[in-house]
């Protein structure tokens, strides 16, 4: 079974017997188009030659988790207002590459928790960014091997990745997630699929079955599900969610991502818009409007894990 098939099969099977969450499918016509996928060309490195994007947009992936000590970091601001947790990380990554070149993988591999520290503007004692500094020297190893975890061949880049998947975003989420235990996110393989989307939306790479790939299932796609009325918590559930309290992995928290991705699936089913597509509807509606916007003034699901 693909891993695109894997996942919406297991979700649809949680969300078949979620005990705290449930689906308001007659809410689901209150999902709206926005504007076509992009990405935002200041906060990310999109300017440079094609290998150099690919290679930075890879980095950046891995390291694309953390939303659980989101609330911990030190923001960058723009036009005054601070940006996300993912914004803060995809800009100063993108500033360090414009300095200092793409991230190679004998960098990749050595890199330590103070180094990602200094460039992303945070703390060097931080759980997340000793994460960080795991994720990417584990990405670093991955691109000096053959893929089978054999060394001594020429390092990979990121578009010889493409190369070996042969145009199949579906075939490079699961390169990626069979090669690295940190990508494993079994179930969704959030960060797996939305490399191929990345390097497709930058354009520096092409596929041939974009559309075969989920929703990127996070904290904010199910949030804003929620917000709009798609999502129903049980009572106990959404106080603590709140509350502010975190949500261990698995159980309760398993259930909002699987309820979405489902979700999802089914607006796609009845619209015929990709799921990727109604992921980017969602995300870029939960990160507009400012701090009082009803999506930012509403407390999401938190959980610390590597997976988003």
């Amino acid at each position: 079974m693909a891993l695109t098939d894997e996942v919406r099969a297991v979700c649809a099977q949680v969300a078949a017997t979620a005990e705290h969450v449930r689906i308001d499918l007659d809410a689901c016509a209150g999902v709206q188009p926005a504007p076509p996928p992009a990405l935002d060309p200041e906060r990310h490195y999109l300017e440079g030659p094609p290998g150099d994007v690919a290679d930075y947009l890879l980095a950046l992936d891995a390291i694309n988790f953390g939303s659980g000590w989101f609330p911990t970091l030190r923001k960058r601001r723009l036009r005054g207002e601070p940006v996300s947790g993912y914004f803060t990380v995809a800009w100063n990554l993108a500033d360090h590459v414009r300095a200092h070149g793409p991230p190679t993988s004998a960098w990749l591999a050595r890199v330590s928790a103070g180094e990602i520290a200094a460039i992303l503007g945070q703390d060097a004692g931080g759980e997340l960014m000793a994460l960080y500094a795991q994720a990417l020297r584990e990405l670093g190893r991955f691109l000096a091997s053959d893929g089978a975890g054999a060394g001594g061949g020429q390092p990979r880049r990121a578009l010889d990745l493409v190369a070996q998947a042969r145009g199949s975003a579906v075939r490079l989420a699961e390169l990626l997630a069979e090669g690295m235990p940190m990508w494993r996110d079994r179930g969704f393989y959030k960060r797996a699929q939305i490399v191929p989307s990345d390097l497709a939306l930058a354009g520096v790479a092409e596929f041939d079955d974009l559309d075969r790939l989920t929703i990127f299932a996070d904290n904010l796609v199910p949030h804003v599900l929620r917000c709009d009325g798609v999502l129903v918590y049980e009572s106990a559930l959404a106080a603590r969610i709140d509350a502010g309290e975190r949500l261990p992995l698995g159980g309760a928290e398993r259930e909002i991502r699987a309820c979405a991705l489902h979700a999802c699936a089914l607006i796609s089913q009845r619209t015929g818009v990709s799921e990727r597509e109604i992921d980017n509807w969602l995300w870029t509606r939960g990160q507009d409007g400012g701090q009082e916007s009803r999506y930012k003034a509403r407390p999401r699901h938190r959980c610390r894990c590597v997976f988003y």
